[in-house]
C-alpha cells in the first residue's frame, strides 16, 4: 500500500478509498466506516466532473435483471442491490425439487453480466427510501449490523412479491413454498427425508403413509408443474430404487377452482383429464383452512394427513414494497403511469416493473414474460433520456404461454396455436432452452436432461 502510494504521488486517496484497498472486514460496524462510506456514495453523486447519471436497481429478478443488461451503461452509473446475487430462471426451477435439473443450472451469477465497477452490486436489502432527497436505505445480507444509504438519479425498483397465505393458519410456518432456490432444496430434502424415514424399521404403516402423502395447495402454473415433475419421480425414480414404497405414495393437488386457469379452456380440460387419470395423484376442488405440521384442513372439514405442503397461491407485497408511501392497487403493487413512473411521485425518478408494480388502467399478469419486457422498455426509456416524444409508452402482447403436465406432456397455448402433448413438450424445452440467460446455463441444462434419462435422478441428500 505504501509503495503505491509513493510510485503514484500525484493520486490523493479518499479515507474511503484507503479503507476499501485496505481490506476492511464486511462484518465491521464502525460508525466511522459507514460514515465513510455514505460520504463516498454523495461525493460520487455531488461530483460535478461526474457525466453519468447514477442508476440505482432493486432486485434481480426477471425485470431488473432484464434493465441491468439491456441498459447503456456508458450513460448510466448502475449499481443493483439485491438480497441474492444471482438471476433465477423461474420456468424451470420446479424440475429442481426433484433432481431432473441441478440448481446450479437455473442460476447466473449476476456478477458474469458485467459491472464497470465491482464494487457496484450490494448483496443488501433496501430497507427504505427518501424520496425528496433521493437516497435509499440498505441493509447487509451478511452482517445486518451494516447499514448505510445509497443516493440516486433514478431508481428501479423489481423487488419481486411473496407467496400469498391469505393469513391462512400454520402456512407460514408449516408449508414450503416454491419462489426460490433456497426453496427448491428445502423441498427436496424433505421428499427425500420423508421417503428415508418411511423405510425405516418401527415407523407405523400410517405413519409412513402419511410421510409419503404430499400435498400441493393451488392449480396455477407452478404447482402443476411441480405436481407433474414429482409424478415423473415416483413413476420413474420412486419405482426403480423404493419399490416397496411406490404404492403408498400419494399426491393431492388443492385448487379453490380451475386449474391453469389462464390457459385456453381445452388445454385446462386437457391437463385435469390426464391429471386425474394418474394412480395416486387426486385434485381435490376446495379452499384450505389450516395447515399444521402433519396435516391440511380444508373449508369443508376434510382432513389431509401429509408429510409435505407445497404453497403456491397468489402473491403478496415485500416489506418493503408495503413501507412505501406511494398509491397501490388491492393487491398492495406499487401503481405507476404507463412509463412505469411510480403515480404521483413528484421527481418522476422513481419507477417500479415486475410483480411489485401495476401500470394504472392496465393491469398485466405477473408473469416472467412480462416482467422481462418493461425490463427492456425502462431501458429505451432511459437511453432516450426519458422522453416521451421519443419513445411510446409501454405496451404488451402476450406471446403465450407454456406449462409442462409431467410424462413428457406439456401445454402450449399462444395466439397462433394450441398444442397438447408430447409435440408441446418438445417445444416447451425448446423455447425454455433459447431462453436461458447464457451460454453456460444452455449447456449445462441439456447435459442435465440426458443425465436424468439415462442414469435417473440425483437421490443424494444433501442436509
Amino acid at each position: 500500500m505504501q509503495a503505491t502510494l509513493r510510485t503514484h504521488h500525484l493520486f490523493r486517496p479518499s479515507p474511503c478509498w484507503i479503507a476499501r484497498h485496505n481490506g476492511f472486514e464486511i462484518n465491521s460496524t464502525s460508525n466511522r466506516v459507514q460514515a465513510c462510506l455514505a460520504s463516498d456514495y454523495s461525493n460520487r453523486k455531488a461530483t460535478p466532473m461526474r457525466e453519468r447519471k447514477m442508476l440505482v436497481i432493486l432486485g434481480t429478478g426477471w425485470g431488473s435483471y432484464s434493465v441491468f443488461k439491456t441498459i447503456n451503461k456508458k450513460l448510466y452509473d448502475v449499481m443493483v442491490v439485491s438480497p441474492r446475487n444471482h438471476f433465477l430462471f423461474t420456468p424451470l426451477l420446479a424440475s429442481t425439487t426433484v433432481g431432473t435439473l441441478e440448481f446450479r443450472s437455473v442460476i447466473e451469477p449476476v456478477r458474469n453480466a458485467g459491472f464497470r465497477e465491482s464494487d457496484h452490486f450490494h448483496l443488501s436489502h433496501a430497507t427504505g427510501l427518501d424520496a425528496k432527497k433521493q437516497e435509499l436505505f440498505c441493509t447487509s445480507v451478511i452482517n445486518p449490523d451494516l447499514k448505510y444509504s445509497i443516493p440516486y438519479d433514478k431508481l428501479v425498483i423489481g423487488v419481486g412479491a411473496l407467496t400469498n397465505t391469505f393469513g391462512v393458519p400454520g402456512v407460514a410456518e408449516n408449508a414450503f413454498f416454491l419462489k426460490e432456490i433456497a426453496d427448491a432444496r428445502r423441498i427436496r430434502t424433505r421428499i427425500l427425508s420423508n421417503f428415508e424415514l418411511a423405510l425405516q424399521p418401527n415407523i407405523d404403516p400410517a405413519e409412513a403413509s402419511r410421510l409419503l402423502h404430499v400435498v400441493i395447495v393451488g392449480g396455477g402454473p407452478t404447482g402443476v408443474e411441480f405436481g407433474a415433475e414429482l409424478y415423473d419421480f415416483i413413476e420413474q425414480d420412486v419405482a426403480r430404487l423404493y419399490k416397496k414404497q411406490q404404492s403408498q405414495v400419494k399426491v393431492t393437488l388443492v385448487e379453490s377452482n380451475k386449474i391453469l386457469s389462464s390457459f385456453d379452456t381445452r388445454l385446462q380440460s386437457y391437463a385435469e383429464k390426464k391429471l386425474t387419470e394418474r394412480k395416486g395423484f387426486e385434485m381435490i376442488q376446495s379452499s384450505v383452512v389450516d395447515v399444521t405440521a402433519t396435516t391440511v384442513r380444508l373449508k369443508n372439514d376434510m382432513v389431509i394427513p401429509c408429510g409435505l405442503v407445497v404453497w403456491s397461491t397468489g402473491l403478496a407485497p415485500r416489506d418493503f414494497t408495503a413501507s412505501l408511501d406511494f398509491p397501490k392497487n388491492k393487491m398492495g403493487q406499487i401503481l405507476t403511469d404507463h412509463y412505469l413512473r411510480v403515480k404521483d411521485e413528484p421527481s418522476g425518478n422513481i419507477f417500479a416493473l415486475g410483480d411489485c408494480g401495476d401500470i394504472e388502467d392496465m393491469s398485466l399478469p405477473c408473469t416472467a414474460q412480462v416482467a422481462e419486457r418493461e425490463g427492456r422498455f425502462l431501458s429505451e426509456f432511459f437511453i432516450s433520456g426519458c422522453n416521451e416524444k421519443k419513445c411510446p409508452p409501454f405496451s404488451f402482447k402476450s406471446m403465450g404461454m407454456l406449462a409442462y403436465i409431467g410424462r413428457y406432456e406439456a401445454l402450449t397455448d399462444t395466439p397462433q396455436m394450441k398444442i397438447k402433448g408430447v409435440p408441446s413438450w418438445f417445444l416447451w424445452r425448446s423455447a425454455y432452452l433459447t431462453r436461458l440467460g447464457s451460454w453456460r446455463l444452455r449447456m449445462q441444462v441439456p447435459l442435465d436432461w440426458l443425465k436424468t434419462l439415462l442414469f435417473g435422478r440425483d437421490i443424494s441428500r444433501l442436509e
